[in-house]
């Protein structure tokens, strides 16, 4: 993510916002966050290690004691974030007050449908563990209208593909079996077709398998071959290449470099 250019405040320890990957230096850098990023900060995020950076290092310590007392009754995370955004001055009372329209529809949704958008955010940030354990949770909610076959079968989906970007493929495969059962979607089948040409150990039911027609196999190939050939232009590959034409010193730190971060990358999945 990107934040926007502003004044630096002398923060000598940054408060790390894990999901994001990011540092904050100042009190716009946090306001940015908190405004762009409502379903992360409604759960998990106002406790005392963000008290505690506002107060020592963006000497906020007014703010910061009513932030606390607030958390002590029990207030909720959003309310709480409203008084810092007021405070700071850094966002228009007409923004904020969108702003909070917008995290009064996220409260407003049922418990399953706040859970799956909770967790699609966090499938978006690459989190994908989180989201796994979200989707499971919102999968353990009672039948009801909103909890119906088809948004089941939504989670369900979701579920597979967060499984599938941690390459835990019989988990992933189990979630786009249920999903499909539920739906019989056709895009669904077609997820089944791909994780089964990637991980070929997979055991796939032979009433899955029966619906493989030779005209949607030939269909979804050419969109495999496809997709293959965007990867070999993809950056990350390009530069791979580039890192193997340098001499031997540069290339091994190179590519101590990019394991590096490819790791960094694998423990935010996770």
């Amino acid at each position: 993510m990107s934040l926007l250019l502003c004044r630096q405040e002398p923060v000598s320890h940054p408060f790390y916002i894990e999901v994001l990957g990011i540092h904050i230096f100042s009190s716009q850098e946090l306001c940015y966050v908190i405004y762009n990023n409502p379903l992360l900060v409604m759960e998990d995020f106002v406790d005392e290690t963000l008290t505690g950076f506002i107060r020592s290092e963006l000497d906020m310590d007014f703010v910061a004691g009513r932030m606390e007392r607030l958390l002590e009754t029990g207030t909720r995370p959003e309310e709480i974030l409203l008084l810092f955004l007021s405070e700071c001055d850094y966002y228009t009372e007409k923004e904020i007050q969108k702003y909070k329209t917008e995290v009064s529809s996220y409260r407003s949704l049922h418990p399953a449908e706040y859970g799956k958008a909770r967790a699609d955010y966090l499938f978006r940030k690459q989190q994908y563990g989180r989201a796994a354990a979200r989707y499971e949770r919102v999968l353990e909610l009672p039948a009801d209208k909103k909890m119906d076959e088809a948004f089941r079968e939504k989670v369900y989906n979701n579920l597979g593909s967060a499984y599938a970007q941690m390459f835990q493929f019989r988990k992933a495969l189990t979630a786009y079996e249920k999903a499909y059962e539920l739906g019989e979607r056709e895009e669904v089948l077609k997820r089944i077709f791909f994780l089964n040409r990637f991980a070929p150990e997979l055991e796939i039911k032979k009433s899955l398998r029966s619906r493989f027609s030779e005209e949607k196999r030939k269909k979804w190939e050419q969109e495999a071959a496809q997709a293959a050939l965007d990867a070999e232009q993809a950056e990350e590959v390009r530069a791979l290449r580039a890192l193997f034409k340098k001499d031997p010193i540069k290339r091994m730190n190179g590519a101590a470099v990019m394991v590096g971060k490819w790791k960094q990358e694998y423990r935010k999945m996770v």
